[in-house]
């Protein structure tokens, strides 16, 4: 499963009232990293759209001046659909803070639903199927 990496500075800006990294902001870069691995597999980022965004899961607070990275792996395929699950981790300390499964739609021009004909590839490892695994009980 082939891994999208997406990174950020996190900025003053960026922050919310406890001076840690505001969750609107997270979930903005987080959509558009698991975006980013859809849109790539199907190679036309105007016929993807977000549908859900399930359980992103904040573990633990994102500090000023941390640099973060989005990982994001395609975990599950329907025939319209493509679930992306991706993680945030810390570039500083190596912890993995927030994560979560996003699912995405390929539409036509209209806006309708298209069959996709893409595939999974083989599994490779125990985390890719333990993805896997979660990302079929989402719904």
């Amino acid at each position: 499963m082939r891994e999208y990496v997406c990174s950020r500075l996190v900025k003053s800006e960026d922050l919310n009232h406890h001076g840690t990294l505001f969750a609107g902001r997270t979930a903005e870069w987080f959509v558009e990293s698991a975006f980013i691995a859809a849109a790539s597999l199907i190679g036309d980022p105007k016929k993807v759209v977000c549908i859900n965004i399930h359980g992103l899961v904040f573990k633990s607070p994102i500090q000023k001046g941390d640099i973060i990275t989005f990982k994001s792996k395609v975990a599950k395929l329907g025939k319209t659909s493509i679930t992306v699950y991706t993680y945030v981790c810390s570039e500083l300390t190596n912890i993995i803070p927030v994560d979560g499964f996003l699912t995405f739609v390929y539409i036509d021009d209209e806006g309708n639903k298209l069959t996709h004909g893409l595939v999974l590839d083989d599994i490779t490892d125990e985390l890719e199927l333990q993805i896997r695994e979660k990302a079929k009980q989402l719904k």
